[in-house]
């Protein structure tokens, strides 16, 4: 179970994307950390463990197989300032941690990535966080800065973020992560791919998970 748990910590909060539609140069720092290529096998485990935690958890709680989101008023979207107003209030909700997030504002067939794994679909990404939540221990997630990016042909919104917590294994580690995370918009202002980067390579946050805390 610690396994799966490690496994699927690194899989959803630690992402890092592959051609931003934004080229800013808050990225080069993220980018510098992230020059070696995650390898293949750790690509394979993480989405096989993934798979796994997602059945066993199903097979346990039924709930798991049909997604039901927080009941909130459908907000009103006419433009990328009130994707960058939703996004800042799902971070002060913490939604990473709390699986409390504004679906409304992502398309049903929206892309995520991050180096282990790539999948679409935002039913599956609110079971993957819910099924997330039970592992963090005293988990903190602080919003540093998040800004608009219009070009000539695309939009995106572009948020930097600190994220800190402990997980629920015996020797209680510490991962402690600076990331950004970039939402492509398309042309009816919904998320279309959700793409993280952090400041740590995939290993080296793996090294986190097998240092105990204090």
């Amino acid at each position: 179970m610690a396994t799966i748990c490690i496994s699927t910590v690194l899989n959803f909060r630690l992402r890092k994307p592959r051609g931003f539609c934004c080229s800013l140069s808050s990225h080069d720092k993220m980018k510098n950390n992230n020059k070696r290529e995650t390898p293949e096998l750790l690509k394979i485990a993480v989405s096989g463990i993934t798979e796994l935690l997602r059945i066993f958890s199903s097979s346990k709680d039924q709930r798991l197989d049909t997604v039901t989101y927080t009941q909130k008023d459908q907000p009103l979207v006419s433009g990328i300032e009130d994707i960058v107003d939703i996004l800042q209030s799902d971070y002060e909700n913490a939604y990473f941690l709390t699986g409390n997030f504004t679906s409304s504002i992502y398309a049903e067939d929206c892309s995520f990535e991050d180096p282990t794994i790539k999948f679409r679909g935002k039913d599956l990404y609110a079971r993957n966080l819910k099924l997330l939540v039970p592992f963090f221990d005293c988990p903190s997630l602080s919003l540093q800065q998040i800004q608009k990016v219009v070009s000539s042909d695309k939009s995106c919104v572009l948020a930097t973020w600190k994220l800190r917590t402990y997980l629920k294994l015996p020797w209680r580690p510490l991962i402690s992560i600076e990331g950004n995370t970039v939402y492509d918009l398309d042309d009816d202002f919904k998320i279309a791919r959700h793409a993280e980067s952090w400041n740590v390579s995939a290993l080296e946050a793996v090294g986190q998970i097998f240092t105990p805390g204090t």
